[in-house]
């Protein structure tokens, strides 16, 4: 009787399990989270604030003023980290940011100082996530490294859950104030904590020559970042939509119920993703699709019950696509820019997701279904995308190794 000796292609690949039985991935996790728990935890701080001591109209434009704060330090921050070391951009950024929610909340509504305390709160955002996904490699093993990826960006819907409840529960026990510290406070723990732990104090960027460009000067990087911006897109037109529905059925409270099954649905695509095997560029367009076609159902726009099943849907692929992202950006960075490049891709999605809820919110007030319709638009011009990076790849010679 022959037996089969397991190999590399019927061995299946480590998961959630062999991510988390890593030494000190437990708590980076866990800390990374709750370091950008302002992520969701901040917009909502400011708004709230802002409405209340200035005007519903001056709000948004606070929390506009956060968010292209955040756009535009990210990347830069990151460079910092790759010529030098995380805990020094971690602990100088975090108190800026800091410094900028707490300004606000003790400027006792003044304009001026709410803006400029949004702009610092926004520019000293700490890097954690490019940071986390630059240790990858150096907390598990090779086979395990997608599964990490994948877990950590399933993990971030916790983030967009948990982070407006923080916020809801402090300004509901001290006011709106206590809604920008308890951001502030949130933030300085998690990137104390992460930076402080021992593979982040260890951690060094790859010593090579510099360029002004930074990963930028991958033509294939930045069809990425263009792709990785109409990903963003779709999934920053959701929620409009879905508000838009809420509203059309009588009840604006439900479209955080359905932004919560959306949310549960990425969840679980992304931790069933984790025992899937390394993918890559090659699964670009594929993942891209699955995206687009989670997407189309919803501009039935079926009753409430039907909604949320598909709600949910909508969010499987999200994971699984942005894993594949990751994994090529890894591999299209020059040596010394992995950081950097990986805050591009945040940056990216950060201002496509801003631009498709600005695009969507003009869309659906005259027809709600023309809203709906724009994260399926946005991710056909995603697809699109992927499959040139996809091409890209399959020109370049195995031996050719990294660009």
């Amino acid at each position: 009787m022959s037996t089969v000796t397991p190999t590399a292609e019927t061995t299946p690949p480590p998961g959630v399990r062999a991510v988390l039985r890593a030494p000190r991935v437990p708590t980076l996790l866990a800390a990374s989270q709750v370091g950008r728990l302002p992520l969701a935890a901040g917009p909502l701080a400011l708004l709230l604030f802002a409405r209340e001591s200035v005007s519903l109209v001056l709000a948004g434009l606070v929390v506009a003023v956060y968010t292209a704060g955040m756009a535009i330090s990210a990347p830069l921050l990151a460079r910092a980290v790759d010529r030098w070391r995380q805990p020094p951009v971690l602990y100088g950024s975090t108190s800026l940011s800091a410094i900028g929610f707490l300004a606000v909340a003790a400027g006792g509504g003044d304009l001026a100082v709410t803006i400029v305390g949004a702009a610092l709160a926004g520019l000293g955002t700490p890097p954690l996530e490019a940071c986390l996904r630059a240790l990858w490699p150096a907390l598990v093993p090779p086979p395990a490294v997608p599964a990490a990826y994948t877990l950590d960006i399933a993990l971030q819907e916790v983030i967009f859950v948990v982070g407006p409840l923080v916020t809801l529960a402090a300004v509901a026990i001290a006011g709106p104030p206590a809604g920008l510290v308890a951001a502030a406070a949130c933030q300085v723990a998690g990137a104390t904590v992460f930076a402080l732990s021992r593979p982040v104090r260890v951690w060094r960027g790859t010593p090579a020559p510099r360029h002004w460009a930074g990963p930028l000067r991958v033509p294939r990087f930045v069809v990425l970042i263009l792709g990785v911006s109409c990903l963003g897109a779709a999934v920053g037109s959701i929620p409009v939509a879905v508000t838009g529905y809420a509203e059309a059925a009588g009840d604006r409270g439900l479209s955080g119920w359905l932004l919560a099954a959306q949310a549960v649905g990425a969840l679980t695509g992304g931790l069933l993703y984790t025992r899937a095997k390394t993918g890559g560029p090659a699964r670009l367009p594929m993942l891209a699709v699955a995206f687009l076609v989670g997407y189309l159902p919803l501009l039935i726009m079926p009753g409430l019950g039907v909604m949320a099943v598909l709600i949910a849907l909508s969010g499987v692929a999200l994971p699984p696509v942005l894993t594949a992202v990751f994994l090529t950006t890894d591999r299209l960075a020059p040596p010394g820019t992995v950081v950097e490049a990986f805050a591009w891709i945040v940056t990216a999605f950060t201002v496509g997701s801003a631009t498709g809820a600005a695009l969507t919110g003009q869309l659906a007030a005259t027809d709600l279904r023309a809203g709906f319709a724009l994260a399926p638009v946005a991710s056909v011009l995603g697809i699109v995308a992927m499959t040139i990076v996809y091409r890209g790849e399959a020109k370049v010679p195995a031996s050719a190794g990294r660009p």
